[in-house]
């Protein structure tokens, strides 16, 4: 079980390190983003690791939109120890920029907020990796547990060549019910 006093180290930990920015200069992004083809549920399959995903494996994330036009965030784990115990975190992405539509902002703990970037967005929303300048935070997603090692490797080609470390990458088990 997660107390309030794990879940707010943990917060702070995601957003003190998400928060900080750094000189390894331009991202690029996906020039435009659908936000409402992008809801629903994506399955984690690799990330660059954090405190705030130790010890989870099975990692979805899902997006559905507010009335006001922000984006719900729900992000569930399971722990790799005992699957029946469950993490989540629910937060708010929003798009600052409305001529930046693929570099979103999310917040799990007020004031804190992290980028959201989206590095790679198939066409038929399939898949996506996602990114922060700082090239410390890295996630590759889809929309099935399991992505064609073509499309893994391409993404992977791609997240070097932007300058982060994929050698950090791990998988992510889907392996739950």
């Amino acid at each position: 079980m997660i107390t309030r006093t794990n879940l707010t180290v943990m917060l702070l930990s995601i957003f003190g390190l998400w928060g900080c920015s750094s000189s390894k200069g331009d991202l690029a992004v996906v020039p435009t983003v659908d936000l409402q083809r992008y809801t629903g549920t994506w399955y984690e399959i690799m990330r660059i690791p954090h405190s705030f995903e130790n010890g989870l494996k099975c990692v979805t994330a899902n997006y559905s939109i507010k009335p006001n036009g922000d984006i719900k965030v729900e992000n569930m784990g399971h722990k790799v120890d005992d699957p029946s115990r469950v993490k989540t975190a629910i937060g708010t992405a929003w798009v600052p920029n409305a001529n930046e539509p693929s570099k979103l902002k999310v917040r799990f703990f007020w004031p804190f907020s992290g980028n959201y970037w989206i590095l790679a967005l198939d066409r038929d929303y399939r898949y996506a990796m996602i990114g922060d300048p700082s090239r410390d935070y890295l996630w590759i997603l889809s929309r099935d547990k399991s992505l064609p090692q073509s499309t893994l490797d391409a993404l992977l080609q791609q997240a070097k060549t932007e300058g982060f470390d994929i050698t950090r990458l791990e998988h992510v088990a889907q392996d739950c019910e």
